[in-house]
């Protein structure tokens, strides 16, 4: 079942459709992120303005090159010592949709060490939106039961998977880098 529910989400978002689905960290919104219109999409379903750049996972740290311009030293072991989620914002993105970067071309990218996240990004095997599922400035999500309805009717496909789990969970850790070094805790 978990196949051919992961291929029926690459399927839609290969065609840019919008998933809900669960992460590493919190429910999360996704789409191809290397499509602007199904990232426009996300924005809309969000009630977003486009300014706030969005999160984007990646199953391994090896894809990071194809994604981001240079990536500073630090980042090695940032990602490799953190146990919690993390997500890193790095100086210049590459590769993905203009519409997913911040105003200074930096991108936000979290390497998912989570079973099923992990699972639907290596099939995908492209960059994967990943924002909280809940409108902008609400919330976010700690589980399934948390998403709202409106967020629901919204998107192409639900995941089927950890729906009726209680855990609480929480956003990751962010982190922003940059090219000397030097980092800053965001959240």
């Amino acid at each position: 079942m978990i196949n051919d529910c992961i291929k029926k989400a690459v399927d839609i978002l290969l065609n840019g459709g919008v998933v809900l689905y669960p992460t590493d960290t919190v429910w999360g919104i996704g789409c191809d992120a290397t499509n602007p219109d199904a990232i426009e999409r996300i924005f809309q379903i969000k009630k977003r303005a486009e300014a706030k750049a969005l999160i984007i996972l990646l199953d391994n740290k090896n894809r990071l090159e194809t994604y981001v311009e240079k990536i500073p030293d630090i980042t090695w072991n940032l990602i490799d010592c953190f146990e919690k989620p993390l997500t890193i914002i790095y100086p210049k993105g590459k590769n993905i949709a203009p519409n997913l970067l911040a105003e200074d071309g930096s991108i936000a990218i979290r390497i998912t060490r989570e079973k099923f996240s992990r699972s639907l990004c290596r099939a995908f095997q492209k960059p994967l939106v990943s924002t909280s599922a809940n409108i902008s400035g609400k919330a976010s999500p700690r589980n399934f039961s948390e998403v709202s309805a409106d967020i629901r009717a919204q998107v192409d496909y639900i995941l089927p998977f950890r729906r009726n789990e209680d855990i609480l969970s929480t956003p990751s850790t962010i982190i922003r880098v940059g090219m000397r070094g030097d980092f800053r805790f965001v959240r």
